[in-house]
């Protein structure tokens, strides 16, 4: 074998193991499977001379410690001997290290682990009103200078998140539409009130289905692309390098997408109006013999400019919760993909949740209000 690689060799008359050669990380590979097949009779005294190693790092010390604790398994006191002083010295270190017990973490019981999951959720939902305050800051204070508003970013960010999206939220959108359309021509059949089934596609679609639907699409699309583009930034550094050269990370990515989505999906929920309302007139003409003028002359009269800006009112709402929470587990990141993967989940989860807890609210207040 060369000088320059790594080797142990045993000798059975002497009961020593003479390691050679350059114990570094290079050639850990080739290294660790031959130790694997050193073997040498129980109950005997053994000697690990290392005086022909020329060179060791961190991982050769580390095979040194894990042959020795090999030998020693087997029954056999072993030495190690012949070790230059700073070769000596960092083998030292890494037997320390190897010999001290790792922190356990405590087991908790259910109470005290549903204490410290409530803490958890407590401090994310203080980070969470920090972020919301400190964007509603900033966003101010642009509205008040817009030619410090990065308009190119804005505009990239609203045909990502808006043009982009309208084939999805189109084809869901007129799906949901002839669903609705399907179920309720049966029912509306048996009391021969077929042309009521412009009121139900209508009113559902305007009022509520077309905004909910345009914004849990577009949460698990652009919310999560949000999460995972600034997540990845962080884990990159390079949050931190747009801070060392003097540009605030809310200016470039949170500020412009917040903009952005709220524009782009006030827009994206009239478009699903429209492919709803088709898509249930296109199943009444099917389903029920009703031609197109009369179902949208009923249209007409069903749908008031109220009930019109009640569903769109919801939109933007929706948009600035999608947009923060995407770019607020973006940047609780730390360290690893697996962080990304893991908050862009969180990212989708808690959007959707918090869509839907507010279009319910939404429904308590204009049943208090009479609207």
């Amino acid at each position: 074998m060369a000088q320059d690689n790594a080797s142990a060799e045993a000798d059975p008359e002497t009961g020593s193991i003479r390691c050679a050669g350059r114990w570094t990380v290079d050639g850990i590979a080739t290294l660790a499977a031959g130790l694997s097949r050193i073997a040498a009779p129980a109950g005997r005294t053994l000697c690990l001379e290392a005086s022909a190693i020329t060179a060791l790092d961190t991982s050769g010390a580390w095979l040194l410690q894990r042959l020795r604790l090999q030998l020693e398994a087997a029954g056999n006191p072993v030495e190690v001997q012949g070790l230059q002083a700073h070769h000596a010295d960092l083998y030292q270190r890494i037997r320390e290290l190897g010999t001290t017990e790792p922190p356990r973490e405590p087991r908790l019981g259910g109470l005290a682990g549903t204490g410290r999951g409530t803490l958890r959720g407590l401090e994310e939902l203080y980070s969470f009103l920090s972020f919301f305050g400190a964007v509603v800051m900033r966003g101010s204070w642009l509205l008040l200078h817009p030619r410090r508003m990065r308009w190119k970013a804005v505009f990239i960010d609203l045909y990502g998140s808006g043009v982009t999206a309208l084939g999805i939220v189109g084809l869901l959108s007129f799906l949901m539409g002839v669903v609705i359309a399907y179920q309720g021509a049966v029912q509306l059949r048996a009391f021969g009130a077929d042309i009521y089934i412009a009121d139900l596609v209508g009113l559902s679609m305007v009022r509520e289905l077309g905004p909910l639907l345009a914004a849990i699409i577009v949460a698990g699309r652009t919310g999560s692309a949000y999460a995972a583009q600034i997540g990845t930034m962080r884990v990159t550094d390079e949050v931190a390098a747009l801070r060392t050269i003097g540009i605030d990370p809310l200016d470039l990515l949170v500020i412009p997408k917040v903009f952005a989505l709220c524009l782009a999906l006030p827009l994206l929920a009239v478009f699903a109006d429209i492919m709803g309302v088709l898509g249930g007139m296109i199943l009444a003409k099917l389903q029920l013999g009703l031609s197109f003028a009369p179902f949208l002359d009923r249209l007409q009269e069903a749908i008031t400019l109220r009930s019109f800006l009640i569903g769109l009112g919801k939109a933007p709402v929706f948009a600035l919760v999608i947009a923060l929470i995407g770019c607020f587990q973006g940047f609780r990141v730390r360290g690893s993909a697996a962080s990304v993967g893991e908050h862009t989940t969180r990212a989708v989860v808690q959007a959707i949740f918090l869509i839907i807890v507010i279009d319910a609210q939404f429904s308590v207040i204009f049943s208090w209000l009479g609207i």
